[in-house]
């Protein structure tokens, strides 16, 4: 059965369980429905099926997302890590959306994602390191210093429960984190603004993408018809 597979799955597009079972018991009649589930969960375990979601199945093979950590984004994070060491916060830049973009955006910046009781203490603390640093900027800010700046760092509020991973000892926003957020904030996400629907379709078609990560995290941003509704048009374009 396992060769059969792939068939099931055109265009390696997701399909519900109910959908894949039917198509199953089309060549395998003989099979009890619990023996297909009990198939099912080995196949995934053994990584040839993924769950993106409850009812959803769809064939394993595309790429995790982890972005390249720099040196410098490094530093940085040890630094605020060791001053800090009991505050959640992450910490990215913004060339990691290049990727996913079909006009390259040629300023970049270095966000800071902190629990907000810390945001203003690292803001000045940075800030009489000689950094240039902004806290929490508005558009006025992003047009007047930011855009025709190099070297900036962003301070944010990070949001409570925000989806994050860790990579080379550095803790990251995920990329359902960021598909979210560049829906929420326009400032920050201003060169990405005009290729969203582009941005969408690349990153579901070359990462996994957890939906229902994805999904809480928009609720808490509220902001979840939003995302839900670009997310459907996109799997619909796949």
């Amino acid at each position: 059965m396992q060769n059969k597979i792939p068939s099931y799955f055109e265009g390696h597009k997701p399909i519900s369980k109910n959908d894949l079972v039917e198509r199953i018991l089309e060549d395998f009649p003989n099979l009890k429905e619990s023996s297909i589930n009990v198939y099912l969960s080995k196949l995934k375990k053994q990584g040839i099926l993924k769950n993106p979601t409850r009812g959803i199945y769809a064939l394993k093979g595309k790429q995790e997302f982890y972005p390249v950590i720099n040196a410098k984004l490094k530093r940085l994070f040890n630094k605020v890590k060791k001053d800090y060491p009991f505050i959640d916060f992450c910490a990215w830049n913004t060339i990691w959306l290049n990727d996913l973009m079909r006009h390259q955006p040629f300023k970049f910046y270095t966000i800071l994602e902190l629990d907000k009781d810390a945001t203003q203490s690292v803001f000045y603390k940075l800030k009489d390191q000689g950094k240039q640093v902004f806290l929490e900027p508005d558009a006025e800010t992003f047009e007047l210093y930011i855009h025709n700046s190099d070297n900036v760092i962003i301070i944010k509020q990070l949001v409570s429960e925000a989806p994050l991973l860790e990579t080379e000892n550095v803790v990251i926003p995920s990329l359902e984190k960021l598909l979210v957020d560049m829906i929420v904030d326009t400032n920050l996400y201003a060169a990405q603004q005009g290729e969203l629907d582009f941005i969408y379709q690349s990153a579901f078609d070359k990462f996994e993408v957890n939906q229902g990560k994805m999904k809480r995290y928009a609720q808490r941003r509220n902001r979840e018809k939003e995302v839900e509704q670009r997310t459907n048009l996109t799997l619909a374009n796949s």
